[in-house]
């Protein structure tokens, strides 16, 4: 590998700056994806910047303008531009919002699965605090200017109820509430393999997994305290529907007990769940996401001390894939919803 000296520099202000970087792969090289080889030579940026800057038309290869998934060759000359990535904001958007509970102080949404809570590393528009801003003004200010009126949040891939702050009084009061454990979560989860028990309390601590980093692990016996309890509601074949209410608010904490209990969510494939589930003899069947809903939320009014118990109902996706569960073993229909009467 040779790299040669920056060869231009624009802009006086470092957050306007623009520095092109050239380097020449060698044998060694050879072969390896273009935004890896830029990350083992860039160490300053993260592989999602990297990313970014070559789906920016930031990055060439020789003459042409660079692929994500490009493998260098030998003698390859790349240049990129390195820029910094614009600040983020939170900006107000028009997407439609399934308001479970409102009023001036809090709001209450089921946010659908897919959707990001608020703006990051590669997100920026489409997210839940940008359809809030388009819908209600103002939020609280407490927490950072990308996350107004955000008090907990839900994975991506969950779908279910949100709440959310529309001052800072409300803010300070509803996070004490998460602190002291006061909040009730309630989820609805669809497990791979039978579970024997009706019910159960999984105590395990979470911590950062070490071998894969965009996960949490439950199998290590050290990390953050944290505490599940959950009920079957119904047994389809091989798979279970639970209700789980985690008594903690570790990061990915459902997904991670459950997995350490030798039974990963359906579709949760990070966690080790199958990428295709076998419904009786039915063709083998893809979920696209992970069957994890977020059913009941219950808290105490900030204003008023009034108990506010929000539900969720299941989204049409959801019904209609335990419903091909239930065919495919055999249940009727009217027991699944018997079993979820409390979140339909």
């Amino acid at each position: 590998m040779q790299a040669e000296p920056n060869l231009s520099s624009v802009g006086a202000a470092p957050e306007t700056q623009r520095v092109l970087r050239r380097f020449t792969a060698s044998a060694e090289d050879a072969g390896r994806r273009l935004d890896l080889y830029l990350a083992s030579r860039l160490p300053d940026l993260s592989r999602t910047r990297i990313q970014e800057l070559i789906a920016e038309g930031r990055v060439r290869v020789g003459e042409r303008l660079a692929r994500r998934a490009q493998r260098v060759m030998a003698g390859d000359i790349v240049d990129i531009e390195v820029l910094p990535r614009p600040p983020l904001r939170a900006a107000p958007e028009e997407i439609p919002l399934d308001v479970l509970y409102e009023d001036e102080d809090v709001i209450v949404v089921n946010k659908p699965a897919g959707m990001v809570v608020h703006a990051g590393a590669g997100a920026t528009r489409g997210t839940l605090v940008n359809a809030l801003l388009h819908h209600f003004g103002t939020l609280s200010t407490v927490g950072d200017k990308l996350r107004p009126g955000i008090v907990h949040r839900l994975d991506r891939g969950t779908s279910g109820a949100i709440v959310v702050a529309r001052n800072d009084f409300a803010h300070r009061a509803l996070a004490e509430q998460f602190r002291l454990r006061e909040v009730t979560k309630t989820y609805i989860a669809l497990l791979q393999g039978r579970v024997a028990r009706d019910s159960g309390t999984i105590e395990r601590p979470i911590s950062r997994d070490p071998q894969r980093r965009t996960r949490m692990t439950a199998r290590l016996g050290h990390g953050r305290a944290a505490q599940t309890n959950w009920r079957v509601l119904l047994r389809l074949g091989d798979f279970t529907l639970v209700e789980a209410e985690p008594r903690t608010g570790r990061t990915h904490q459902i997904r991670a007990h459950f997995a350490a209990a030798g039974h990963p969510l359906v579709g949760d494939t990070l966690y080790g769940a199958s990428r295709q589930v076998r419904l009786g003899r039915a063709t083998p069947k893809l979920f696209g996401r992970v069957f994890l809903h977020a059913a009941c939320l219950r808290f105490t009014h900030p204003r008023t001390g009034m108990t506010i118990e929000a539900r969720a109902p299941l989204d049409s996706g959801l019904r209609e894939y335990l419903n091909e569960f239930a065919q495919a073993a055999g249940i009727e229909a009217r027991r699944v919803d018997a079993a979820l009467r409390r979140y339909l």
